[in-house]
């Protein structure tokens, strides 16, 4: 998994692309640049690697847009040794963005055909992740409370199921809405299991989907 010095310079760009469209937390700008981008694609699209837009990775699914992975991340707030679950583990992009700030990542991915691709790809990575295949809307209730939850595709609602498994402080960042347009909420669990939410404008995902595919 080569990552040389053309491609250092390119993530440099990339980062300063980002900070420039808004995001401030050095952390995770850090975190971007210390994860090669271009590994998690196909080698005949390296030009498209540091371009600050999605790409598709197959089982129609895409690779975040680096500036909407760096904003749900700053959206969660991430504190070294955070328990946090990702819905939607895609090609792990977002995932080595989370370990690289020191979370304990929970991933789920509901595509097996990409789950057991993107499980075999993350193991050569010296990050502390624990990677599932199945059903997103479920979670993962046996290793819960987190202190986050990261949803990473287009929910019509919110998931209760997913609710139930945040810390009470913890946070939910999701995108709310139709196959369109979607609405990124920041939501805080109160004590009395209320959501506390924040708006942050409209971002395209594609959707979130229930049960377990085989394709």
């Amino acid at each position: 998994m080569e990552d040389n010095y053309r491609h250092k310079g390119m993530r440099k760009k990339l980062v300063d692309e980002i900070r420039k469209k808004g995001i401030l937390d050095e952390h995770i700008l850090d975190a971007i640049n210390a994860i090669p981008r271009h590994q998690f694609m196909d080698s005949g699209f390296l030009q498209f690697a540091y371009e600050d837009k999605p790409f598709p990775i197959g089982s129609g699914q895409t690779i975040s847009q680096p500036y909407t992975v760096a904003f749900q991340t700053q959206l969660l707030d991430v504190r070294p040794g955070a328990k946090i679950l990702e819905v939607g583990t895609g090609s792990g992009y977002q995932a080595c963005v989370l370990a690289e700030l020191g979370a304990e990542v929970y991933s789920i991915e509901r595509q097996k055909k990409l789950c057991e691709k993107t499980k075999k790809f993350l193991s050569k990575f010296p990050y502390k992740m624990h990677l599932f295949c199945g059903d997103g809307y479920l979670g993962l209730p046996q290793y819960a409370p987190f202190d986050g939850i990261l949803i990473t595709a287009a929910a019509p609602e919110i998931p209760q199921t997913l609710v139930d498994q945040l810390k009470v402080g913890g946070v939910l960042v999701i995108p709310l809405g139709d196959v369109s347009v979607q609405t990124m909420y920041r939501m805080v669990k109160k004590k009395d299991e209320s959501l506390e939410k924040e708006k942050f404008g409209g971002f395209r995902f594609v959707p979130l989907l229930r049960d377990v595919a085989n394709d």
